[in-house]
């Protein structure tokens, strides 16, 4: 039996139609959970012996399918996405271009839309080649990543061999901005699980603060963003101030020390006092209840790198293929270290640069107002694969409502337009699909898209900004009405 037994049948039968391929393309992702899908599913079939070859595509359309099918692989293996064209490809399976796999937890495409090929051969029917957790009743927004997709494939190929590479499924559905209210949830807990149980991932309640491994404590504390302390965020020298109260050695050769390198008291100390700061100056009790929350390290990783720690991991492997390195991200999580990780590193420190520049940008200029939505056109003044992430970030900033899903849009390289669209959890629950807004609107104007309920993404032609406007607007609004 699998970490998720629900999908035991499922992945059983994609791994049959795996095993008896000559040779696959594996086709996946480029984000975090796309890199580490990549890795868990290439690792699995190298140990079961199949040859393959690895592509990355930023996203997954009518064109870019017809791309993978010019490259006559067998098998095609679809990674972090792949469900949301489901009519696409079954056409050409249907017409014989290549069998397909799909391991991924994004919204599927409309059944009815699929054209009639997967003969039920084997026994199987749809569960010939289909691997998606929404198929199953398990949410693929917050229960199961892409590469938690990848892990059950990998399981069902390898078995408990394969169970080392529950680590990189938590990295994925960190990632992918699955651990809600702190920590990992439904089929992702058996999937840590798991890891904890190979010896490959460590569980613990401890500060929830990015940068614990790597960043010097003012920077850690002046940094945090998700819990907002007057005086100490986005104050580095009242960070630097309330550090230096504390009374603590938290200096060593005249440098600041980090996170990890206090012991367990000045921990305790430092998250107390930092607690107590935020009673006295009026932060509200549900924010100061996510300062302390579940987190996720990888023992076999060094202490103090950015791959000891999921959410530094993930957003290091974020760094590299949305700037055309995904090669680099993969050789990571194939534990490739030298070059890789130091040009990972380099790609880091640039996209962070880029993010600032982003948000400054969309800070200065502001977002357009509709009934049902917020906008911004960024056009070449941030680079499409990060514009998501930038709208992400200026959710609730001044002069943006939290009230209303984001939508961003950015120019492509090739002319068209790169849509993102942001949203909240609150507006999820009073029913926003942001998956199904970007599908239905691009279609609307002769372009596709899809992802999930709180985040997605879609292509559409230049000029078209307004019509998909209307759209999207019409649409979000009666799902929220």
């Amino acid at each position: 039996m699998g970490p998720v037994p629900e999908l035991d049948a499922r992945a059983q039968a994609c791994a049959d139609r795996l095993l008896t391929a000559e040779e696959v393309l594996l086709a996946s992702h480029i984000d975090a959970d796309g890199l580490t899908s990549a890795a868990i599913a290439s690792t699995a079939l190298e140990r079961a012996g199949l040859a393959h070859e690895v592509v990355f595509k930023k996203q997954l359309d009518a064109e870019e399918i017809a791309s993978i099918a010019a490259m006559e692989y067998e098998t095609v293996l679809f990674t972090d996405f792949g469900s949301g064209q489901l009519d696409v490809i079954s056409q050409h399976v249907d017409d014989g271009d290549f069998e397909a796999v799909i391991a991924d937890h994004h919204q599927p495409s409309d059944a009815g839309d699929c054209a009639p090929g997967f003969e039920d051969t084997d026994g199987y029917g749809d569960f010939a080649w289909h691997l998606n957790p929404l198929l199953e009743g398990i949410d693929g927004a917050s229960e199961l990543s892409g590469a938690g997709a990848s892990y059950v494939l990998a399981r069902a190929l390898g078995g408990d061999r394969n169970r080392d590479l529950a680590a990189l499924a938590v990295v994925g559905a960190v990632g992918d901005m699955q651990a809600t209210g702190g920590e990992l949830r439904g089929a992702n807990e058996r999937v840590v699980a798991d890891g904890v149980d190979a010896g490959v991932v460590t569980e613990a309640r401890d500060l929830s603060l990015y940068g614990k491994q790597t960043r010097p404590l003012p920077k850690l504390l002046e940094y945090a963003s998700d819990v907002h302390i007057p005086g100490i965020s986005n104050d580095e020298s009242g960070a630097i101030a309330f550090l230096e109260d504390l009374g603590l050695d938290l200096r060593s050769d005249g440098d600041w020390r980090r996170w990890v390198d206090l012991s367990d008291g000045e921990r305790q100390t430092l998250a107390s006092a930092l607690v107590q700061r935020a009673v006295s100056r009026g932060v509200p009790a549900e924010k100061i209840d996510r300062l302390v929350a579940t987190t996720y390290t990888f023992p076999n990783e060094p202490e103090g790198t950015e791959l000891r720690d999921a959410s530094e991991f993930s957003t290091l492997l974020n760094a590299t293929a949305r700037y055309e390195r995904a090669d680099v991200g993969l050789a990571v999580c194939l534990g490739e270290r030298g070059e890789p990780l130091e040009r990972a590193r380099r790609l880091l420190a640039n996209h962070r640069r880029n993010l600032s520049e982003g948000i400054d940008w969309v800070t200065q200029q502001g977002v357009e107002q509709r009934e049902h939505v917020q906008y911004f056109n960024a056009d070449d003044r941030i680079r499409e694969t990060i514009v998501g992430i930038v709208a992400g970030m200026a959710l609730g900033n001044e002069g943006v409502s939290r009230s209303k899903p984001i939508v961003a849009f950015a120019r492509k390289s090739d002319g068209e337009l790169k849509v993102s669209a942001r949203g909240t959890g609150v507006l999820v629950g009073q029913g926003l699909d942001l998956s199904v807004v970007m599908r239905e609107a691009s279609r609307a104007v002769d372009g596709d898209g899809g992802g999930h309920d709180v985040a997605a993404g879609a292509t559409i032609p230049d000029g078209h900004e307004e019509a998909f406007l209307d759209a999207a607007d019409r649409i979000v609004g009666d799902q929220l009405d």
